[in-house]
């Protein structure tokens, strides 16, 4: 199965063609403490100023988060998690523009209880970056939503993850982990179809691990599943770059999205999202020989 033979999506009033083009996903964290904005946007207003702002600029998916997943971000109750997610999707659904109410919501959470609040409020998938292995609950709870299901890999926790680098094998022990996930989501009745994978940039990875892991994308393309691809603003390529400031790494950030791209990447995961669509158009029309639907004639 190559990727343009995986299932499409449906989601709202759009069709999810794999292997068609690049799809972005737009980054909108309502949390105090993201490495990258924390606090910019966890406020209602603010939060829907800039998921207006990301749908004005042409994403695909509104990712909404309200869990930090930086690296040694604690975990906060279940209730504080609805709190920030739910009235934000609630708002959007309630837009008076058109093109915020239909705009596709993913929601960014490990716990079964928000996905399916999440989803009960206007979601339209979940965003898991436990890849369903922080909440027992969570395939079945997709199952009976019957929403789709992006799994990420990570090992420990974000809290602890970074004490857990050491692999024998990454790109194979990766696999097996995601390989497994899907089966476990098949057994509680996710179909595979419905399911995307990430293999987790900067989750549990060194530097040089996350390089490694956009050089062999391709290795990931036998579980016939979508890839999802978050290199947005990391810390790999501050590290790269000697940039310490997240909101300064937008150039490296096109970079890995575009090696992501050329990798076979269908998702990108981003915070600026007019560039990296501009970034996905131009890589779309080198690697998948696809020019932009408002592309003036060639001369």
């Amino acid at each position: 199965m190559t990727t343009a033979t995986i299932p499409i999506w449906t989601l709202r009033d759009r069709d999810f063609h794999w292997g068609d083009r690049t799809y972005v996903m737009g980054v909108l964290n309502v949390t105090p403490d993201s490495f990258s904005d924390g606090g910019r946007f966890n406020t209602r207003q603010s939060a829907i100023a800039q998921a207006t702002a990301l749908v004005n600029a042409g994403v695909d998916i509104l990712d909404i988060g309200g869990q930090s997943t930086r690296p040694g971000a604690a975990q906060i109750s279940l209730a504080a998690e609805q709190r920030r997610v739910v009235p934000v999707i609630e708002a959007i659904r309630a837009s008076d523009e058109p093109r915020l109410s239909q705009a596709v919501i993913s929601v960014d959470t490990t716990q079964a209880a928000v996905a399916r609040a999440a989803v009960r409020a206007g979601a339209d998938l979940v965003n898991d970056i436990s890849g369903g292995t922080f909440d027992a609950a969570m395939f079945s709870t997709v199952a009976d939503l019957g929403v789709p299901i992006i799994l990420m890999h990570i090992r420990g926790t974000p809290e602890t993850m970074q004490q857990h680098t050491d692999y024998a094998d990454l790109i194979g022990e990766i696999y097996d982990f995601l390989e497994r996930q899907i089966k476990t989501a098949q057994a509680a009745g996710v179909g595979h179809h419905q399911i995307a994978i990430d293999p987790g940039l900067g989750f549990a990875k060194t530097y040089p691990q996350n390089l490694e892991i956009l050089r062999r994308l391709p290795d990931f393309r036998q579980l016939h599943c979508p890839i999802l691809i978050g290199p947005s603003r990391k810390s790999f390529i501050g590290w790269l770059l000697n940039q310490p400031d997240p909101q300064q790494r937008v150039w490296g950030t096109a970079a890995a999205c575009c090696a992501a791209i050329a990798g076979g990447a269908d998702i990108i995961r981003v915070h600026d999202g007019d560039e990296m669509g501009q970034v996905a158009k131009v890589a779309d029309a080198i690697w998948r020989q696809r020019l932009p639907d408002d592309c003036a004639p060639a001369t």
